[in-house]
């Protein structure tokens, strides 16, 4: 527990800092655009992905605890940041996948960012249900819960290994399809792991966050199948 007698937010901070520098240099060493891309495509790009983040983060909020706030979310920014770009290619005509060699950072971002949200603790509201499993973690409340930020975590960085090693053996491959293989890998494993939080549920014991993984899996087949 002494990472929780430091200050919860500041770590939180360090750890999104921390995540943001990471992705960033991975921008910089794996970025080679399939086509040239203007100012207004990344602006797009950005855009959903905090419309997207703060939206459905804030959303979610208030279902589940009642009041309003402004919250963030990575599935959220993840669809919202789709969203924008498939508005924006339909616009302008572009065909293919343009987020290959976002999936370095993005995987790797989600890794760092969510240890910081583990950190964060029971203020975060990112923690789990809970549980008896020898997995369980308390948050400083003596309540046993599912450390789900760091199950993300481990998974990301799972991706982000298998990502670079695509990278190194099939660049064609890397960039027909590794950002549809890691958008149904993200909403795949989120959606089950959505079933191991205290969210409001939707429809039929389904939070708002899982319907958005499911709209991103079929997003994901959808384009696969395409690009085969």
């Amino acid at each position: 527990m002494l990472f929780f007698t430091l200050s919860n937010m500041h770590l939180h901070l360090l750890f999104d800092l921390l995540a943001y520098l990471v992705g960033a240099g991975l921008s910089f060493f794996f970025f080679r655009s399939p086509t040239k891309q203007t100012l207004s495509y990344y602006l797009s790009v950005i855009f959903g992905f905090v419309a997207g983040a703060v939206v459905f983060g804030s959303i979610n909020t208030y279902l589940s605890l009642g009041t309003w706030g402004v919250s963030k979310s990575v599935i959220g920014a993840l669809f919202g940041g789709i969203v924008a770009v498939e508005s924006y290619k339909y616009l302008h005509k572009i065909e293919g996948s343009t987020g290959a060699y976002f999936v370095p950072s993005l995987a790797a971002g989600i890794m760092i960012g969510r240890v910081g949200c583990f950190y964060g603790g029971l203020d975060d509201f990112t923690y789990g249900i809970e549980t008896q499993s020898f997995l369980g973690y308390d948050f400083g409340d003596g309540v046993m819960r599912h450390p789900v930020q760091l199950y993300e975590s481990v998974l990301m960085g799972v991706f982000l290994i298998v990502s670079i090693m695509i990278y190194r053996k099939n660049r064609p491959f890397f960039e027909r399809n590794i950002f549809y293989l890691f958008i149904f890998y993200y909403a795949l494993w989120r959606f089950f792991l959505e079933f191991l939080k205290p969210y409001a549920d939707i429809v039929q014991g389904i939070d708002l966050f899982q319907i958005l993984a499911v709209g991103m899996i079929l997003y994901s087949l959808y384009y696969l199948r395409r690009v085969r």
